[in-house]
């Protein structure tokens, strides 16, 4: 069975000019002849066979709520709409038969009040769903709090016009005297939000007729042995209290109209939850609660309210401490009240209201007491101005954004004009700003459906993507399986997107597929290389995380940027090696002691005086195992015989490799050979004096450096001039062990 219960919270009457402002939440409902008899006859044969999910029947619930308007001064198109919007879902096509009975502005209320159902309904799931007595998780606790406050923003979004509050205060109050009456369990979920949400919303606007009696029936479920027990705090005495509270009235009228004032004198209503709420924040005992005796005084004018006031002071004792002159300084809801606690004759304190005709009903009814905004004349609410029906309808607005406030701890200024309130399709709630579309709708629900969004339902009906979204609306998006946004989103003239955080995800998603290409570009030229290195088998990761990477994206990124040169991977993958010779070339025989030593002290065997040139691609020294390798036109090419060069070019032409030594004498010679010694190192501040300073004092001439810094590693190539070779392995442990140097090796 469908449920509607206490969530009709959109609702207009025939004599209120529409706000510019409003937005499609708020409907003028022109008084219809009738109305109140034709609406209740559309909906009796619909509903008076059903009930709610509390178990209340839905007419008899709709009887009790136009009741409750009515006694607050509701118009007659207000109370006929209390009956469409039940009828609302047992209705084949809703819209068009309640438009074509009764108007679009009765269909666009009950449509509207439809979606608060399903709202409120998902709002109380996780009170709903726990047993009775059984204790809230952390986890229910912060899911049940986030409902509460989808419900008071939804409900601020749907109340740009007074009377959707107050039909929904309203039905919120006949559910609860509807458990009350029964006296069925009430769902914690029910209780919690009327405590939370609706009486504070009651307070602000001033309806303390709703207010006190929705906060004793909703405390009464949630801690009902400390309502029992204040309850018989209360009775215990109450014979003797009323009696001596009907003496001090009846003393008080009679005197204060003797003094020529027209006083109205009667006691007041005892409020357990205020009781309560008292007895918490000062830590006091019930017999230290001043309010359980209370008197209200109505005079004629507010000079009357001071005269009473002087009077009162001067015949009994006041408590100076507990003197509150909300005349002078109204709260910010528009009440108005003298307050003063006097003790009499014996000691006991009495709670003293004083006040006019004028701001009783205030206090009272609040904003509902000017049901056409007009009536607020030129003084408005809460000392707003309001010389007009326009005044008069911001001022109400004002303190719907002052309840807002309230409740959210924030200063939010023009809230009701930055934001929307919009649902997904079952009912969850989605705040937007002013403008949003539903692309911005599916970035906000998922980073992933925003993506794949290509197009979307609202209310129902097919809109363009760039349609702005209005409060209230119901919004599904159809996607795609596969895909991402358009560039057009991000074009401010087409009205795609009005979210920051929606804009953001499109142009993260273009700069990832910047990312995507630039790092495939990367990614060929190093695997490329590593095929033409033969070296095909190496990880990856590995090798970026040797290059000074966190993983190989990143070092594929640099590469496809050309901001690394795959110079630096080259020289990482040769390490040395024995040098491998073609099986098929000519074995070369030793040199003889008795052959003479070439120029440098370099031995050619089998052939004297032949031109000689150490290769540049390993730069050999003394002692190196070399070989030669006969060039055309440059004579005999000296290589380290571990050099990869050497290797490929005697794969090709083995026949031209030739037995090379070093000859005895180069030692006496004096010759110095330059070679080549490859640094990696934490790069720092110094750190290329430190290196230099070691060769210096190893009285070695650096002839050439190279450095190249990335990502906060230094790699650095020095050339320097060495007699022997062997003598370097010691200069290169020596920079070794300088501080941030991870390797020295020839290369």
């Amino acid at each position: 069975m469908k449920s509607l219960y206490t969530t009709q919270t959109s609702a207009s009457s025939a004599d209120q000019p529409v706000l510019p402002v409003v937005a499609a939440t708020a409907h003028s409902l022109p008084e219809q002849a009738q109305s109140l008899a034709r609406a209740r006859a559309f909906a009796e044969p619909l509903l008076a066979c059903e009930t709610l999910d509390t178990g209340e029947n839905i007419l008899a619930h709709a009887d009790a709520v136009a009741a409750i308007l009515r006694g607050i001064g509701g118009s007659e198109a207000m109370q006929a709409a209390t009956y469409l919007v039940w009828a609302w879902d047992h209705l084949a096509k809703p819209q068009e038969v309640i438009s074509k009975a009764f108007g679009d502005s009765f269909a666009a209320l009950a449509m509207e009040t439809t979606k608060l159902v399903r709202v409120q309904r998902q709002a109380r799931q996780a009170h709903l769903a726990k047993p009775p007595g059984t204790p809230d998780t952390p986890a229910a606790q912060h899911a049940a709090a986030i409902q509460t406050e989808n419900v008071r923003k939804m409900l601020l979004a749907f109340s740009r016009d007074l009377r959707v509050v107050m039909l929904r205060l309203a039905s919120r109050l006949q559910t609860l005297r509807f458990f009350a009456a029964s006296k069925l369990p009430m769902p914690a979920g029910i209780a919690a939000e009327s405590l939370q949400v609706f009486a504070p919303l009651a307070n602000r606007l001033g309806i303390w007729e709703f207010k006190w009696e929705m906060e004793d029936l909703a405390f009464r479920f949630l801690e009902p042995d400390t309502y029992r027990q204040v309850a018989r705090l209360l009775d215990e005495k109450r014979v003797e209290r009323e009696a001596h509270v009907e003496r001090m009235r009846s003393q008080l009228e009679h005197d204060l109209n003797a003094n020529g004032m027209n006083a109205r004198v009667s006691g007041r209503p005892k409020h357990i939850y205020s009781i309560v709420k008292k007895m918490r924040g000062k830590s006091l005992g019930f017999d230290q609660v001043y309010d359980v005796r209370a008197l209200r005084i109505i005079v004629d004018s507010v000079p009357e309210c001071y005269s009473a006031l002087g009077w009162v002071h001067n015949h009994f004792t006041p408590i100076t401490e507990e003197f509150d002159d909300y005349i002078a300084k109204p709260k910010v809801n528009g009440y108005q009240s003298l307050h003063t606690v006097v003790r009499d004759a014996a000691g006991q304190p009495t709670e003293i209201q004083i006040r006019t005709q004028a701001m009783h009903d205030h206090a009272e009814n609040g904003v509902a007491a000017h049901w056409a905004y007009k009536e607020a004349g030129t003084k408005g609410y809460a000392g707003v101005s309001a010389t007009g029906a326009y005044d008069a309808k911001i001022a109400v607005l004002r303190q719907l954004l002052a309840w807002e406030r309230d409740l959210s701890g924030t200063q939010t200024q023009n809230l009701l004009d930055d934001r929307i309130y919009v649902l997904t399709p079952d009912a969850s709630i989605v705040e937007l700003p002013q403008g949003a579309t539903a692309v911005d709708f599916a970035y906000s629900v998922h980073t992933s459906l925003g993506h794949r969004c290509r197009g979307a339902r609202v209310d129902g009906v097919m809109v363009p993507l760039n349609t702005p979204l209005k409060n209230g609306q119901t919004v599904e998006v159809t996607t795609v399986k596969e895909g991402g946004p358009s560039r057009d989103w991000l074009n401010a003239d087409l009205g795609y997107l009005a979210s920051h955080r929606a804009k953001a995800k499109v142009r993260a998603w273009f700069n990832a597929l910047a990312v995507d290409a630039t790092v495939a570009k990367g990614r060929e030229a190093v695997e490329k290389l590593l095929q033409r290195e033969g070296k095909t088998a190496v990880k990856l990761d590995d090798l970026a995380v040797q290059l000074g990477f966190a993983n190989a994206n990143a070092l594929f990124e640099d590469v496809g940027k050309d901001l690394f040169s795959l110079r630096n991977i080259e020289l990482l993958l040769r390490p040395p090696e024995t040098p491998q010779f073609d099986a098929n070339a000519p074995l070369l025989r030793k040199p003889r002691a008795d052959q003479n030593p070439v120029k440098g002290g370099l031995l050619v065997v089998g052939v004297d005086s032949l031109m000689t040139q150490m290769a540049k691609c390993c730069k050999p020294a003394p002692p190196d195992a070399i070989c030669g390798f006969v060039t055309r036109g440059k004579g005999v090419s000296v290589h380290r015989a571990d050099c990869p060069n050497l290797r490929e070019m005697v794969a090709k032409n083995g026949e031209r490799l030739i037995e090379v030594e070093w000859g005895v004498a180069h030692a006496a010679s004096g010759a110095v050979y330059p070679v080549d010694v490859a640094v990696q190192a934490q790069d720092r501040t110094g750190l290329l004096r430190d290196i230099s300073e070691v060769f210096t004092k190893e009285k070695m001439n650096v002839t050439g450096v190279q450095t190249q810094s990335i990502k906060g590693t230094a790699w650095m190539t020095f050339t320097v001039e060495v007699a022997d070779s062997g003598r370097l392995h010691k200069v290169l442990g020596l920079v070794a062990e300088l501080p941030g140097v991870k390797s020295a090796r020839r290369k």
